[in-house]
């Protein structure tokens, strides 16, 4: 039996967002750096493309730009929300589910992760962590 793979492609609108200056504490971001991020992040546009089980994804704020390509159940490399360079390893949590950790390349720092689930209801709920701290967000098709 084939699975029916979610369609996470569009414009996606940011509609809340909870615990995101407290992961960058946690991330051991300064306090100047923080309010400038959080402020650029309180209105990003992110547009993803997706191939069957690659996805492309650009996130637009502000204050810069990032984009990610991968393929689930592919490792590949990108960068934590602070800046540091990682391995991701994406793999379906569930259906509609996909769930990342994250391992730094270089260095210590707290365990990080994030999820990307589309809800019945059509919206996106992306989930970061950090060590304890959980940030989510959810978006709106456009």
């Amino acid at each position: 039996m084939e699975r029916k793979i979610p369609d996470f492609s569009g414009t996606w609108k940011m509609k809340s967002s909870e615990n995101f200056e407290d992961l960058l504490k946690t991330l051991g971001v300064n306090v100047m750096l923080r309010k400038i991020a959080v402020a650029a992040a309180s209105k990003p546009s992110v547009e993803i493309t997706q191939d069957g089980e690659t996805m492309s994804i650009t996130t637009s704020t502000s204050v810069r730009t990032t984009h990610v390509t991968f393929t689930v159940g592919q490792a590949f490399d990108e960068t934590t929300v602070d800046g540091r360079a990682c391995t991701s390893y994406p793999h379906w949590e569930t259906d509609s589910k996909i769930s990342c950790e994250q391992k730094l390349q270089k260095g210590e720092g707290p365990k990080t992760s994030w999820t990307r689930e589309i809800t019945n209801d059509g919206a996106l709920i992306l989930t970061m962590k950090a060590d304890d701290v959980v940030c989510t967000r959810v978006y709106h098709r456009e």
